[in-house]
């Protein structure tokens, strides 16, 4: 079936960045000039999603926002001849596809997260899924890099980068058998390994294609130890059920905003390739003297 939703899970507290994240919500921190959720929301729309579910909590209410109409601002925006491209702008947004915004009780996890959306997902179709903190610039968007690997087999696929091999312990790794330069059968998936103990340095990154299988295996796991129903967990039990699994090394330059020091360099590359302010940053940049 053809790819046409996709769940975007935003019900994360964005601890590490408060006090910025205290009466926002994370996503909506900026890079330049667009919030970080509408970087990924463009990607799925690039990559052909027609439909996307948000799951949210309590103070997320910016996100919804962001996405719909402000008339009030379109009308002032209007009235002003020099606006024109602002106008194009803030009406687009609410333009790029069907949204859907789902309440996730309590957090309980990215699975019970994903869980969550389920009233918006037919039983026999499947679904991408996209994690906030992560930001892809490539040519094709990596989520349709991820969908050729589904048209072509037909199971779950899991979105990767190759990283440091000294990194590995940062990140959920998968490893298995490379079928092409791009695409692996996964065999076996390790949360968090140690540098001794990884399998590869093939990095999971925030975007998936669940199938309805997979998402049979998430709706029987059972909480961690902490109480949360995990993806990874799921991806897990689905592997040792002798089930097929794909991952997808994705083409193109990753932009983790999960901390302050990934956020600070996703917006320096940002910049360099925004056509409004790239030059003079440029220009700033060379020019300091740390």
């Amino acid at each position: 079936m053809k790819i046409r939703k996709a769940i975007i899970p935003v019900a994360g507290l964005g601890t590490r960045f408060l006090p910025a994240t205290k009466a926002q919500p994370k996503e909506m921190l900026t890079l330049v000039d667009k919030p970080v959720i509408q970087y990924i929301v463009e990607e799925a729309v690039a990559a052909g999603i027609e439909e996307i579910i948000f799951v949210t909590s309590v103070g997320k209410r910016a996100i919804e926002d962001h996405f719909d109409r402000n008339f009030e601002l379109e009308y002032r925006l209007a009235q002003q001849k020099n606006k024109k491209k602002e106008l194009e702008e803030v009406t687009r947004v609410g333009k790029l596809a069907k949204f859907a915004f789902v309440r996730q009780a309590k957090p309980l996890g990215d699975g019970h997260a994903i869980l969550s959306a389920l009233p918006f997902i037919e039983k026999h179709e499947p679904v991408a899924v996209f994690f906030g903190d992560d930001v892809i610039e490539s040519k094709q968007p990596a989520i349709k890099q991820l969908i050729e690997v589904y048209e072509k087999y037909q199971d779950p696929v899991v979105g990767v980068f190759e990283v440091p091999k000294k990194n590995v312990s940062r990140f959920g790794i998968v490893a298995g058998t490379k079928l092409s330069p791009q695409v692996w059968e996964v065999k076996e998936l390790v949360e968090k390994p140690s540098v001794e103990k990884a399998p590869s340095n093939l990095a999971i990154v925030g975007r998936y294609i669940i199938t309805p299988e997979l998402m049979d295996f998430l709706k029987k796991q059972k909480p961690d130890n902490d109480g949360e129903i995990r993806l990874a967990n799921a991806c897990t039990s689905y592997l040792k059920s002798k089930r097929a699994m794909y991952s997808c090394v994705i083409q193109g330059a990753w932009l983790d905003c999960g901390t302050k020091i990934n956020f600070l360099k996703a917006t320096v590359a940002v910049a360099l390739t925004n056509p409004e302010v790239k030059e003079e940053f440029a220009k700033y940049l060379k020019g300091l003297k740390i």
